[in-house]
């Protein structure tokens, strides 16, 4: 005699369910926000930071709104007669990385629960999270604001610069600070976290979809887990070569600095690098960003007035052991196909693979190239003639999108190919299993 199970055709709808709904949404959003916050406190003290006369959990905010798409204005008062100017573009990868996978993965263990998510449901969870979301970071940005006083003095170069400022320029206390950007800051906000639980969705094979998105499952989900795999692959192999590197080579506390803020930003690059991506830019003056040394070699080039070309020739110019990104390349995107097609239904065909994964590659880099532009500028001008070179620098890196996204769909289509026909024996294997499990018998 066969048991049925009860089911309901509509989402429950009572006020505690609704409470709890907010509640599930409040310790997602809670959880991203503290592990930004924690590791973005870590990485920063590794860079220096904590050393700081002020303002130390203020510039932790800053660097949380940063990762989570948030726009910080840099600004500086110098006197009546000189001038500070500052600005700076570039995520904390790092950072942002840890909020989207603690964030995402509390978003989805509730519905891990459920048989069928009801549309409705789904969408009052995401409307708690993005509004809690909006609230946290706008909580964050007003936190996000400090001026520094800007010392000159201690220098041969700048040792008289106080004293012709005090007496000649009322420049006596120069400053840099920032500031939040509060209206960018909630638009790119809310687009960043839609794009957090979206993404959660796709990857997620045991997460629930409404009845009418269980058709793009199939076709969506393998692909969309194997895109994560192979970036978070990339994360990872970058973490143990800056252990390594940081207990072999010295320099301990700024290797930690790249891994704690910039360590997708440096592993993305050695994917888009490998498969034959470039970026340009350029490193001129004292300052620069946490990055390896030989991405600063070569940014910095022999002449700094013109952009630096980063791909595998121009870091293999610097260093042999670059041209290994192309093998590690290779392999990781055809592990990641194979996943692919051992995920998804045998009926599929081999150029059916191949179309699903190259699309899916394709789109992987259009979403994580942009993120790793960096952009940033200080300069100290008097009576608006220049910048002092001794105080003034620019760090540029540039992703060229559209080639590195072209690569990538050709890479998709040749591993998605033989990706799949590597998985045939795995999809071969399931088929003859079936075939010799007796068939089911119901009463």
């Amino acid at each position: 005699m066969s048991r049925q199970v009860p089911t309901t055709s509509r989402p429950p709808t009572s006020a505690g369910h609704v409470a709890r709904q907010w509640g599930e949404a409040l310790a997602a959003v809670l959880a991203g926000f503290v592990a930004m916050a924690v590791v973005a406190a870590l990485g920063l003290w590794a860079a220096g930071a904590a050393d700081l006369p002020s303002g130390f959990i203020n510039v932790v905010a800053a660097v949380v709104v940063m990762a989570a798409g948030g726009h910080v204005e840099l600004s500086g008062d110098a006197g009546a007669l000189a001038g500070t100017n500052a600005e700076i573009t570039a995520m904390p990868l790092t950072v942002t990385l840890v909020g989207a996978l603690v964030a995402g993965f509390c978003f989805l263990r509730p519905l891990r629960h459920h048989a069928v998510a009801h549309t409705g449901e789904l969408l009052g969870r995401v409307v708690a999270v993005v509004v809690l979301w909006l609230a946290g970071l706008a909580a964050l940005s007003a936190l996000a604001a400090h001026d520094f006083p800007l010392t000159l003095g201690g220098g041969d170069a700048t040792g008289d610069l106080p004293d012709i400022f005090g007496e000649l320029l009322d420049a006596v206390n120069p400053t840099v600070g920032f500031r939040t950007d509060l209206g960018p800051t909630l638009l790119f906000g809310l687009l960043w976290i839609l794009g957090v639980l979206l993404i959660a969705l796709l990857v997620s094979r045991r997460t629930p979809l409404p009845p009418r998105l269980l058709r793009y499952q199939e076709p969506v989900r393998p692909v969309a887990s194997a895109m994560l795999l192979l970036v978070l692959t990339y994360v990872v192999i970058g973490l143990g070569t800056g252990v390594v590197v940081a207990a072999t080579q010295g320099h301990a506390s700024e290797t930690l600095a790249v891994l704690l803020l910039g360590l997708p930003n440096v592993s993305w690059i050695a994917l888009g690098v490998g498969i034959g991506g470039s970026w340009e830019g350029r490193v001129d003056g004292p300052f620069g960003l946490p990055m390896p040394p030989i991405l600063d070699a070569v940014l910095r080039g022999p002449d700094t007035s013109q952009l630096s070309t980063v791909d595998l020739s121009s870091l293999a110019s610097y260093d042999s052991r670059a041209w290994w990104l192309l093998p590690v390349a290779a392999v990781l995107v055809l592990v990641a196909a194979f996943v692919a097609a051992v995920r998804a239904p045998a009926r599929f065909r081999l150029w059916q693979h191949a179309v699903h994964f190259a699309i899916a590659f394709a789109l992987t880099m259009l979403v994580v190239m942009p993120v790793t532009l960096v952009e940033a500028r200080f300069g100290l001008s008097i009576l608006g003639i220049g910048d002092l070179d001794s105080l003034g620098g620019e760090v540029v890196l540039r992703p060229h999108v559209w080639r590195t996204a072209g690569l990538a769909l050709l890479w998709g289509a040749v591993a998605g190919f033989l990706g799949a026909l590597l998985a045939t024996g795995a999809h071969r294997g399931e088929v003859d299993a079936d075939a010799d499990r007796p068939a089911d018998r119901t009463s």
